[in-house]
């Protein structure tokens, strides 16, 4: 892939000439000195990228006149990332153009070394977001939920993909909300047996006397309303991948039924005396603490050794940093597209309070209060008090705007992720942001980062992709 496409609106030839020396080597440059050609360069490039100065002519030194042109740039059907870069770093300015779709607000003079990890953050997003347009109608449907580039969900993906090829069991644990179905739709769809039927129950929802019924079938006059014969869940799976969603509430009587089947693939429906042979992968999962189950009696240790060939932990989102963000950003897009809302992202105070929020109901709460947010949000994007966060409206209203503070913030985050992204290589996250090691040495050290080296740069793996869909950071 050449390099991303660069469109640099700048009145002040200086200026315009300084940008162009220092980014020329990583960027394909186009740059522009007035509304009009840089709208046309626009329509006829599709740049990436755009740092867009507020003053243009007639009137440089009237903001208005970028402003104006951010907004036919947005209905003109623009996408690319809309940086900012002005001397006027008035509040309202920032915030007017972030309204109108701005990635970003630098302020005159720009550090340049700040420039380039947020143009390199913004151009890698806008990659992704294209992929993610090019892609089939039929496949858009599909999405799931399962997202993110922390070291947690990648060790996920990486069992996902080791599993999927066989038929051995899946132990998949974790609290309410991670993913545990997302996990073992995504190995069903991978293996032989995707075309087979994915069947699903919850041991934990339904009676304990119409539990064996549902999972083995009945035979008709088996009990009191049996009037016909009834296949059970096992059955209907045969060919594909049956999915027993919080497998430690079996009762024991069920559990020694299922470690037969387990042994041989064979079993007998309530009140019959056949053995029917089923052919179907089985994947379970749990939210107890099966070992303590053990102790206590309430769960065999050889159905657990049985179930556990392979065992999967998805991580709580609270420990996934640097996924949440881009998990709320996807919801977002996905949500305000089937409400045909058009909201473009969150404030900065939104921002923080997604981050410092501990998402007790991990993934499925974060998907629900972006759907919220989408139906509450008044303006082109989402503020703290449309997410409803418990804990967090007063601190974003009562925290004083500190332009220094932001910066600093943008900064630690930008290099946080560049260091997700490189794996901790402190050579290449100090090439590519245009500073020294040392210089990167010294911002760690204020910012308290720590670079843990992982081997391998991720990468949009299509078969892993989809139902696990996106593996790449976000804004």
């Amino acid at each position: 892939m050449g390099r991303p496409k660069v469109l640099i609106i700048e009145n002040d030839d200086a200026t315009r000439t300084q940008l162009e020396w220092a980014l020329k080597d990583e960027f394909a440059l186009l740059p522009a000195w007035d509304a009009t050609t840089a709208l046309a360069l626009a329509r006829a490039e599709h740049p990436a990228l755009v740092l867009l100065d507020l003053g243009l002519p007639p009137n440089p030194t009237d903001p208005e006149g970028g402003l104006r042109w951010l907004q036919d740039f947005r209905k003109d059907g623009g996408q690319g990332k809309v940086i900012v870069c002005t001397g006027y770093g008035d509040r309202q300015y920032a915030v007017r153009a972030v309204g109108y779709g701005a990635y970003d607000f630098l302020t005159k003079p720009v550090d340049l070394d700040l420039l380039r990890l947020v143009m390199q953050r913004a151009c890698w997003i806008a990659e992704l977001e294209q992929e993610r347009r090019t892609l089939p109608a039929e496949i858009e449907a599909e999405e799931e939920e399962m997202i993110g580039t922390s070291e947690g969900i990648r060790r996920v993906f990486e069992a996902i993909r080791k599993v999927a090829t066989t038929d051995v069991p899946v132990l998949v644990i974790g609290e309410s909300g991670t993913g545990k179905e997302l996990t073992a739709k995504a190995i069903h769809e991978r293996s032989l047996r995707k075309a087979g039927p994915f069947v699903t129950i919850n041991c934990g929802a339904i009676p304990e006397t119409l539990l064996e019924s549902e999972l083995f079938g009945h035979e008709r006059g088996a009990f009191t309303g049996a009037v016909q014969q009834k296949k059970g869940k096992v059955e209907y799976a045969h060919g594909g991948t049956l999915f027993l969603d919080e497998v430690g509430e079996l009762p024991l009587a069920l559990q020694v039924k299922l470690l037969r089947f387990l042994q041989d693939q064979t079993l007998e429906r309530v009140g019959g005396r056949q053995q029917i042979q089923v052919d179907a992968r089985l994947i379970a999962a749990t939210t107890m603490d099966l070992k303590e189950a053990i102790g206590h009696g309430r769960f065999r240790d050889d159905l657990y050794y049985r179930l556990g060939v392979v065992t999967i932990h998805i991580p709580p989102l609270r420990d996934r940093g640097e996924d949440i963000l881009l998990m709320a950003q996807v919801f977002l897009k996905w949500v305000s597209e089937q409400m045909r809302k058009p909201i473009l992202g969150f404030t900065k105070e939104a921002i923080q309070a997604i981050q410092a929020y501990p998402w007790p109901g991990n993934v499925r709460e974060l998907s629900n209060k972006i759907r919220r947010a989408v139906v509450m949000a008044e303006g082109t994007y989402v503020a703290p008090e449309d997410l409803d966060l418990p804990g967090t409206e007063d601190d974003q209203t009562s925290a004083p705007f500190c332009l220094r503070d932001a910066r600093e913030r943008m900064e630690a985050d930008l290099i946080a992720q560049a260091l997700t992204f490189h794996h901790g290589n402190l050579s290449r996250v100090a090439e590519e942001a245009g500073i020294s090691r040392t210089t990167l040495y010294g911002l760690l050290k204020k910012y308290g980062l720590r670079a843990r080296r992982r081997p391998g740069r991720p990468s949009l793996d299509r078969s892993v992709q989809f139902p696990v869909k996106l593996r790449a950071s976000g804004e």
